[in-house]
């Protein structure tokens, strides 16, 4: 993969960064159309971050940013307009710098997740789903979810104000929506969904008990540090159909591309020329 004074560059703003999975998606397909551009990891601290953004955004070959964990929620502030998606969210995951040299920021987590669950056939109208974890992720999550039709969320973090504050966001854009704070017993759900940091780290607890997580009952997963996470290990073996952390990021990755105004590509596409190493 050449870089030349002609490369583009997208960064992929997080921290920490070894968990990164994007740039051996997006590039492989770079090479793969001939497009000059080229997605890459920068590790950027929650306290630096702000000001990183203008500094980074005031590049000449800067053609926008892909944010990660940290990043998501402080991202809203920082750009000058934000997506519908973005707002209910009430974070962001993609930034585009336009021709007049302001930012847009758009969130793609949910919907690469929901279209995931759904092409692997779970029905999302009338179910009954916990999301585990109310930060940018998880709150994309239970937006696109209520988007998609379920009838009733369950939403749990660590914080409690972050996951009352996404329940008002909701409640206020869908009226009908059965909401549930700060409980997370998997029992009684169709879905359960870890978006919490959990699996990242060796030794990390299980984010849900998983003895209470009633056999055929969909989980998925946000961690992408390995393809098999401990929960979706533990979910399997008690008879569950599961998403990995990955499959929502193939999922999404074509919003993206197209947010850039870049060649999309069918999910199919990307695993085909993926070099994914864990």
């Amino acid at each position: 993969m050449q870089i030349s004074g002609h490369t583009r560059l997208i960064a992929h703003l997080g921290y920490p960064t070894a968990s990164f999975k994007a740039p051996m998606i997006y590039n492989p397909w770079f090479e793969n159309q001939q497009v000059d551009v080229k997605v890459v990891p920068m590790g950027i601290k929650p306290e630096d971050y702000a000001a990183l953004i203008p500094t980074l955004f005031s590049l000449t070959n800067i053609a926008g940013a892909l944010v990660t964990m940290p990043h998501k929620v402080a991202t809203c502030s920082l750009v000058d307009r934000l997506s519908p998606t973005a707002q209910i969210a009430g974070a962001c995951n993609a930034i585009r710098r336009e021709s007049d040299g302001s930012l847009t920021g758009d969130m793609f987590d949910g919907d690469g997740f929901v279209r995931g669950i759904q092409r692997k056939g779970f029905q999302t109208r009338g179910a009954r789903a916990l999301v585990a974890g109310s930060g940018g992720v998880g709150s994309a999550i239970a937006a696109s979810l209520a988007a998609a039709g379920v009838s009733a969320l369950t939403l749990f973090d660590a914080r409690e104000a972050a996951a009352q504050a996404l329940a008002d966001r909701l409640q206020t854009h869908y009226p009908q929506l059965k909401l549930t704070v700060m409980s997370n017993d998997p029992q009684g759900h169709s879905l359960v969904v870890n978006a919490t940091p959990l699996g990242m780290a060796p030794g990390d607890p299980l984010p849900i008990e998983v003895q209470r997580i009633a056999p055929g009952t969909f989980v998925g997963e946000v961690v992408m540090k390995q393809e098999i996470t401990p929960l979706l290990q533990a979910a399997m073996a008690r008879g569950c159909p599961v998403q990995r952390g990955t499959d929502m990021l193939f999922e999404m990755i074509p919003a993206y591309l197209d947010f850039f105004h870049l060649p999309v590509a069918t999910p199919e596409q990307l695993r085909a020329l993926a070099q994914i190493r864990y």
